[in-house]
């Protein structure tokens, strides 16, 4: 994050378990999502309603939101990729 002189608002401890209705949450205002599941990202457009798949997305296999996730303007990005990263906040 230093690199790209990212400032972090907020950090959530991992023993925080943020599950579906926080992923909707982090989804409100946001236009964009990207999700970054190693090398495979997958972008998704919000409109006025949050798809179930698309909330699905973001949770791992425990139901749990995956780490990082990062905000940025209106782009929502969970899970980590350089490439992605750099292509949505670079």
């Amino acid at each position: 994050m230093e690199a790209n002189e990212i400032e972090i608002a907020e950090t959530v401890p991992a023993s925080k378990k943020l599950q579906a209705a926080d992923a909707r949450k982090l989804l409100k205002g946001a236009s964009k999502l990207i999700v970054a599941k190693g090398k495979k990202i997958s972008e998704f457009p919000i409109g006025g309603r949050i798809s179930a798949a698309t909330v699905e997305a973001m949770l791992g296999p425990t139901g749990n939101l995956r780490a990082p996730t990062s905000v940025l303007g209106k782009t929502v990005l969970v899970g980590f990729n350089d490439e992605a990263f750099e292509k949505a906040f670079g």
